[in-house]
């Protein structure tokens, strides 16, 4: 008896020791040929392949700064949404997964077999989760407190981000110059720096920046083998959800791995929308150089579209039908900071550099931090190169109290030359230079160590860097 035990515990340790030694050999082939680089702030990621296997590299090379980010969203989350990691867990599984389709679930499910292969306990829930989390914490929250009791919800959407598109007149060379800057908490911003070259089986060649674990772009800056720009800013005050639909993460990365014209864009932004990440995108196509942009609510959206124009976002909109039927937004309130970023950014780029915009003077402009207001340098809501850690009203259009630890945590810059041959301009850190450093503010304003003092760390500014996609 002690010896048929001996020699089935053999046969077990010999068979588990053969599918360990299996993994192990299969983790290669799954890599591929994709490599990591940390440059500059950044998380520089080649991808290529299958779906599963995209997303595999993506999880292994990038596994300790998913299960940071995962922490920090678990930490965190709660303390602004009042909901835990298990409800949004439950909505990943209730009605997001079923409308990811086919590619982009074996996308999610490769990366969470990829942090596996690193020893992590996450699935594809928890991936898929992470990726929707703006579109549920923001919107399906409110909408869904609204349902219980209605007008209980916060519907003031994010404000996030600084941008613009110019083409014709408005361009030093007559193309397309495209930048933008995320706004974000800090504490999950100072992390959203992966510079994603993906090269999938089907469809265009996309490079992009995002957060680790994203599929998508999230604060959207893309360029693709398309000949397709795209980024974006939140629309500020919106309110609207359909879990019926299909989600933004997914609808965002399908957009740019699949669209060929600008009317590509507006057709699978549009098609099955859920209103989730509600934007104004900001298109632009460098084979014919016009570019356009696409309002985008859940019920209302408009497209405007030019050869000659220039378009600015930061986080206001326009169309008074979508905002009377789906937003808060107060278009005559001249302090709030999307209108205050208007008023600078539609001077820079429509006066100051009109005719001499190029990658070069699009830099200074994500950087800049003159208070159009004011008439002053200032850090604060109102410049471009947002700073609400240093302002005492901060952002009440968007719920945020005083001296909230947020604003611009990079930018990017692209130009149709540069698109051409897939390289783009990325700084991480305040494009404007400045560094934000957690233990000097925790010092001045120790209301937000409870919440964020876990997870909230220096933000350095770094040099702009160039990327080049490997073709």
């Amino acid at each position: 008896m002690k010896l048929k035990i001996t020699c089935a515990l053999l046969i077990i340790g010999f068979a588990f020791s053969c599918k360990q030694s299996s993994q192990t050999q299969q983790t290669p082939g799954r890599l591929g040929k994709a490599t990591r680089e940390d440059k500059n702030g950044w998380i520089y990621l080649h991808l290529s392949g299958s779906p599963a296997d995209i997303g595999y590299q993506h999880g292994f090379l990038a596994a300790n700064e998913i299960d940071t980010l995962l922490r920090v969203m678990q930490y965190y989350l709660p303390s602004i949404t009042n909901k835990d990691w298990a409800f949004y867990r439950s909505a990943a599984a209730r009605f997001l997964w079923k409308k990811v389709g086919k590619e982009y679930q074996d996308e999610l499910k490769g990366i969470a077999e990829g942090l596996q292969a690193k020893g992590m306990k996450y699935d594809s829930l928890d991936v898929t989760a992470l990726n929707a989390y703006l579109e549920l914490s923001e919107y399906y929250v409110p909408a869904l407190m609204n349902k219980v009791k209605p007008g209980s919800g916060d519907n003031k959407a994010p404000g996030n981000c600084s941008a613009f598109i110019a083409t014709g007149s408005f361009t030093k060379d007559h193309k397309i110059v495209m930048g933008h800057n995320n706004w974000v908490d800090y504490i999950i911003g100072e992390r959203w720096n992966v510079i994603a070259d993906i090269k999938p089986e089907k469809g265009n060649h996309i490079l992009m920046d995002c957060a680790p674990g994203f599929i998508h772009s999230g604060d959207d800056f893309v360029e693709t083998s398309g000949g397709i720009l795209i980024t974006e800013t939140t629309m500020a005050g919106f309110k609207g959800f359909d879990t019926t639909r299909t989600p933004e993460f997914v609808r965002a990365r399908k957009a740019a791995q699949y669209s060929n014209s600008i009317d590509d864009v507006v057709r699978i932004m549009t098609t099955d929308n859920n209103g989730g990440y509600a934007n104004d995108w900001l298109i632009g196509d460098t084979k014919t150089n016009e570019v356009a942009k696409l309002e985008l609510g859940l019920k209302d959206y408009k497209v405007w579209r030019s050869k000659d124009t220039a378009i600015i976002g930061s986080n206001f909109p326009i169309d008074k039908k979508l905002i009377k039927d789906e937003t808060t937004f107060d278009v005559n309130n001249k302090t709030s900071s999307p209108n205050a970023r208007r008023l600078r950014m539609e001077k820079l780029v429509a006066v100051d550099y009109k005719g001499k915009l190029d990658d070069a003077n699009g830099k200074t402009i994500e950087g800049d931090t003159y208070d159009a207001l004011d008439r002053k340098n200032a850090y604060n809501r109102c410049v471009i190169d947002g700073h609400l850690e240093d302002d005492p009203i901060a952002a009440k259009e968007w719920s945020l109290p005083a001296f909230f630890p947020m604003g611009a945590v990079q930018g990017k810059v692209t130009s149709t030359d540069l698109a051409n041959k897939m390289e783009l301009w990325a700084h991480m850190g305040h494009p404007g230079g400045a560094d934000f450093l957690a233990a000097p503010f925790f010092k001045k304003h120790p209301e937000y160590f409870k919440t964020q003092g876990k997870y909230l760390r220096d933000m350095k500014a770094y040099p702009w860097t160039l990327f080049k996609a490997d073709r």
